[in-house]
């Protein structure tokens, strides 16, 4: 199992981040501090980091110079607000493996975490998810329901994705918003309901419960 370490100072996004990797099944430790991150990322046994840049002690470019001098090649994804093509720049020169602007979807960051740790060895490939009839591939994005294609949007892809990787657990719509639309998602927004009344009509209603006053359980 894979330990991720996440050095983010913004309280509401690390714990997005930390309950998003964990129903993926990685295991994750939160500082929001860059010396301590610097000395977690270089003493302990981590798989990935990934690093704010603008983080009290010292910033995300402090860090990373630091492991890197030290030679530690732990897998990197620099994750920050700043879009301009110098910091993009910099970040790769000093040693970064990915980097990633905010405002993000999880799923794509959830992609880039997988990747990086795919070229670590010994980590294993995603693979096929099967669920009852319904099959689903990450890799090529593919569904099909009882040996049968089905179209979906990329949305929709993701919430039929985080379906079946909690089989027959009640999924709240504020998990849903956070794993299929991001952390900046509005809570009041009725597209969770909206979406799922999609995948009810490409794989079977009978497929999504509604469980009233929780959320919504794929029963394969």
């Amino acid at each position: 199992m894979n330990r991720i370490l996440i050095a983010e100072d913004e309280p509401r996004l690390s714990s997005f981040l930390e309950k998003g990797l964990k129903a993926n099944g990685f295991v994750t430790t939160v500082v929001a501090d860059g010396a301590v991150a610097a000395l977690m990322a270089n003493d302990e046994d981590f798989d990935l980091l990934i690093l704010d840049l603008g983080l009290p002690g010292k910033d995300g470019f402090e860090v990373l110079n630091d492991l890197r001098v030290r030679g530690q090649r732990i897998p990197t994804i620099i994750l920050t607000a700043r879009d301009d093509v110098q910091d993009k720049v910099a970040g790769l020169e000093r040693g970064a493996d990915d980097y990633v602007t905010k405002p993000f979807r999880f799923e794509e960051l959830l992609a880039r975490v997988r990747a990086r740790l795919r070229a670590e060895p010994g980590t294993a490939q995603p693979t096929v998810m099967r669920a009852g009839n319904v099959v689903l591939d990450p890799r090529t994005r593919r569904v099909a329901v009882d040996g049968h294609p089905v179209e979906l949007s990329a949305r929709e892809f993701t919430m039929l994705q985080t379906f079946m990787q909690h089989p027959g657990q009640v999924l709240s719509r504020e998990q849903l918003l956070s794993h299929v639309w991001g952390y900046d998602h509005d809570p009041s927004s009725n597209v969770v309901d909206v979406y799922v009344g999609y995948l009810r009509r490409k794989i079977g209603a009978a497929r999504l419960e509604t469980v009233r006053g929780a959320g919504y359980r794929f029963e394969p």
